[in-house]
């Protein structure tokens, strides 16, 4: 790659890293058969794309725009119906509500014998 060419690109797009995400995406397009707008003169596809970008034959902003589409990942979620929200929590309501009961009662069973131990254990021998 010439230092000319990297120099004049950096006057159109002064951020360096974007510079090369921009020049990338573009030899990519290239590669895959996009038209060129200069004459290649035997240089490789990154060359010509930043001989695009410094002599301004290609839109700066539609390969910006370009390239955030191609690096953009949509995932579709199922998410719950609002309507089912109420119905979804009440049931997370009562399985809560049931592990609070059955500690209670683990915790109580347990006071229990610890105070029959503490008075002496069994009042079946009186």
């Amino acid at each position: 790659m010439a230092r000319v060419t990297v120099e004049d690109c950096v006057l159109k797009v002064p951020n360096r890293f974007e510079l090369v995400l921009l020049a990338g995406h573009r030899a990519r397009a290239i590669s895959a058969g996009a038209p060129l707008s200069v004459a290649r003169d035997n240089d490789k596809n990154p060359v010509v794309a930043l001989r695009e970008i410094a002599d301004e034959t290609v839109a700066i902003r539609g390969l910006r725009d370009s390239l955030i589409g191609t690096l953009q990942h949509h995932v579709e979620r199922d998410e719950p119906v609002e309507d089912d929200m109420p119905r979804l929590m009440a049931g997370q309501d009562a399985a809560m509500e049931g592990i609070a009961v059955d500690a209670y009662a683990d915790t109580m069973s347990d006071l229990a014998a610890e105070l029959d131990a503490a008075l002496g254990g069994d009042d079946d021998d009186e």
